[in-house]
């Protein structure tokens, strides 16, 4: 096992995927479209022949598909399901990360299932699980990670040190674990960098709570943002259990996690910057 793996150590653009669809993604996301829609159209007495008069739905689906999307000569369109749909699977795991999610819209705009909503339910989970920025919003793929939240992470990452840098780390390793993902560990990594930067930027000891006072007076942080940064602090300390006792009724999401990731990073970037040698 390499030391990386090891440690877990990646860059935000790995660790969220963003410009690429790891092995684990493009195997599910291929394996929806199977369960939900190729599987549907196949009957018990079908043979393997043509495919043409058994599913009206999914003959036009392939015709827009050839017209429209791969926009290939319709003639070409095989009248035979194995082989067409054998064609596609090669097609589908040569797509570049970015013709996966089109051509999965695709389908979701263009095909009348019945239970759309969990296929589109299906794709969203497998997309949280393999932290990609994507999701499923209606029938459309939305980039849910834009370039400034990385960009903020990123410069958070590399300017901060010692305790606050590894509190970042671990706050997206949590964030960005494919099998275990820990996101009420992973916000409670966020909050405590802001507080260990604080803490060491003012030279003072106590809460983030109780710091944020001393913010004002000392860093000139504007009032409206050392209550912002309070607010959060009592987010973590009230709100399902994520710094206090756990409440079973509440759950925590891949967008909430991400959420405090960023705006941390974007608070331990401002007060690196009212505060020079704060680390």
């Amino acid at each position: 096992m390499r030391f990386s793996e090891r440690y877990k150590f990646k860059p935000i653009r790995e660790a969220i995927q963003i410009d690429s669809i790891d092995a684990a993604l493009r195997n599910s996301l291929w394996s929806f479209l199977q369960l939900y829609i190729w599987d549907s159209v196949v009957t018990d007495r079908y043979t393997g022949g043509s495919f043409f008069d058994m599913n009206e739905s999914i003959c036009n689906l392939f015709v827009q598909l050839w017209l429209n999307h791969f926009k290939l000569p319709v003639d070409t369109l095989q009248d035979n399901w194995i082989d067409t749909c054998e064609w596609l699977r090669e097609r589908f795991f040569e797509f570049k990360w970015y013709e996966v999610y089109d051509f999965i819209e695709f389908v979701a705009c263009n095909y009348p299932l019945q239970n759309k909503k969990n296929f589109i339910d299906a794709c969203n989970q497998s997309m949280e699980r393999e932290c990609s920025a994507y999701r499923f919003v209606d029938r459309i793929i939305t980039r849910i990670t834009d370039e400034e939240e990385v960009e903020s992470i990123e410069q958070a990452l590399k300017k901060s040190k010692g305790p606050v840098r590894t509190h970042l780390q671990t706050a997206l390793e949590k964030l960005s674990n494919r099998e275990k993902p820990d996101y009420r560990n992973s916000i409670k990594e966020s909050i405590s960098a802001v507080e260990s930067l604080v803490e060491n930027a003012l030279g003072a000891k106590g809460t983030l709570g109780k710091l944020t006072k001393k913010l004002e007076e000392d860093a000139g942080l504007h009032p409206a943002l050392a209550k912002a940064l309070n607010n959060l602090y009592g987010y973590t300390s009230d709100a399902d259990g994520i710094r206090h006792a756990i409440h079973e009724s509440e759950q925590l999401s891949f967008e909430d996690a991400k959420f405090f990731l960023v705006i941390c990073s974007a608070f331990a970037n401002l007060i690196n910057s009212k505060i020079p040698g704060s680390k």
